[in-house]
């Protein structure tokens, strides 16, 4: 078994939470690019001083990762890649790609309940707005390659679960 799995979603639908759920199902493990940008002493100064990470050196980190040998039986990515471009750059050839389908409103309602700082309404619907113009061709190309497994983000941890389980 060699699951290559990605979760996508906004900000807030729940990614993190399914993936960390999955990976311990399967046994292999969940890689965040988050994750791994907060370990790494290079890339904390760009994040503290409020920059993205640029695609290349991320696509870089990502692969470095995935050749380790936790992976070799499969794993589980959340937050990589984002867009066409960053696929491009390193494409970790998914068997399947989970999309968590959570609307607008429910997304907001989330992230303004976590209570942060940054997590303004202004802020989200900008950070939303760049999402769906990032992300939608990537999932047009994953839809288009068959692997593209739509779940819907909405309901009970448990229950988003298993509709995940039974759809890989």
């Amino acid at each position: 078994m060699n699951d290559r799995i990605l979760f996508i979603g906004p900000q807030g639908c729940g990614k993190s939470t399914q993936a960390v759920l999955l990976a311990e199902y399967l046994r292999i493990p969940k890689i965040s690019t988050g994750d791994i940008f907060r370990e790494m002493s290079q890339v904390k100064d760009i994040l503290a001083a409020g920059q993205l990470v640029d695609d290349e050196t991320t696509a870089e980190i990502v692969k470095k990762r995935l050749q380790e040998s936790d992976c070799q039986n499969g794993f589980i990515l959340d937050g990589y890649p984002r867009s066409i471009a960053q696929k491009e750059l390193f494409d970790p050839r998914f068997s399947c790609v989970i999309y968590l389908k959570v609307p607008d409103t429910e997304v907001t309602r989330r992230m303004m309940a976590r209570g942060r700082e940054d997590d303004t309404l202004e802020s989200i619907k900008t950070r939303l707005s760049l999402y769906y113009e990032q992300t939608q061709p990537l999932l047009d190309y994953y839809k288009n390659q068959g692997i593209l497994i739509e779940v819907d983000g909405t309901g009970s941890v448990e229950a988003i679960q298993n509709e995940i389980k039974k759809s890989i």
